[in-house]
């Protein structure tokens, strides 16, 4: 298969329904460290564990119901659904989700997933990052959170945004600005992506970016993310911030087609 090489500047803009997304792109001043085309018949087991079931809005519909995390056609498949048994689980949704903790810490780089997901009512598909180093002074929103890809209901925007003690408990969003909701084609598959540098973090959607958030010298709590890092991709149904779901509109699921980490290119 043909590689596809990016343009000379920092990011290439990536068409989401180009074959060559199934490629690693080879970025000018990036190497390539990690990648997962999820092409086996279940998640590689030493790479990604199940989710846990929480008390955090994100987590109480977190399930090990098989039916909820799948693999189809190359793709992993994170579903929502509404239970069916409750002498099981008294949980009314069930949703799946998959993550790195305690097995995979990703060095600062660059972070791409590309991904499609359906909307419904209710619906919080999301692609994430917390601190690997599971230590209290990591603890959230200590050590921070990056969120490539957070999605609400039927939006036509995705939202992305870094949380930590300066923007979660001080209450500074707007300054640098934390969070950017760009718009999208909800139907295709797009790519979220990250940049962590020593001074700011680069979002960006298909290759363009998105958001730069800078490192303010002196600014306790302000940039704890230069330290490495696990993924979370998941499937959420109901919370505070998306709302209540419509049972008529389930289930619901999200596609991850690829996960690539790369690594600042040796001079």
């Amino acid at each position: 298969m043909a590689l596809c090489f990016a343009a000379p500047s920092a990011i290439q803009a990536q068409d989401s329904t180009s074959a060559c997304n199934n490629a690693p792109i080879s970025y000018e001043g990036w190497t390539l460290d990690w990648s997962d085309d999820f092409n086996g018949s279940v998640p590689n087991p030493d790479i990604w564990v199940r989710t846990e079931r929480g008390t955090a809005d994100w987590a109480k519909t977190q399930s090990n119901d098989p039916r909820v995390v799948t693999m189809r056609d190359g793709m992993l498949v994170l579903r929502g659904i509404v239970n069916d048994n409750f002498e099981a689980d008294p949980s009314p949704y069930l949703c799946g989700g998959v993550t790195t903790k305690r097995t995979k810490g990703f060095a600062p780089g660059r972070m791409e997933v590309r991904a499609r997901f359906q909307s419904a009512k209710g619906a919080w598909p999301a692609i994430w990052m917390l601190p690997f180093e599971l230590t209290p002074e990591n603890s959230w929103p200590n050590g921070g959170e990056i969120d490539l890809m957070e999605h609400l209901n039927h939006d036509t925007i995705v939202y992305q945004t870094v949380h930590s003690p300066y923007t979660y408990v001080d209450g500074h969003t707007d300054n640098p600005v934390a969070s950017v909701h760009p718009s999208f084609d909800p139907t295709a598959f797009n790519v979220y992506g990250v940049d962590v540098y020593p001074d700011s973090i680069v979002f960006h959607l298909n290759g363009i970016p998105t958001n730069v958030y800078p490192r303010i010298p002196g600014l306790k709590g302000q940039y704890p993310y230069y330290q490495p890092m696990y993924l979370l991709l998941d499937m959420q149904l109901e919370g505070n911030w998306v709302g209540k779901a419509d049972p008529s509109e389930l289930p619901v699921e999200m596609e991850i087609d690829w996960v690539r980490h790369y690594i600042p290119a040796e001079n």
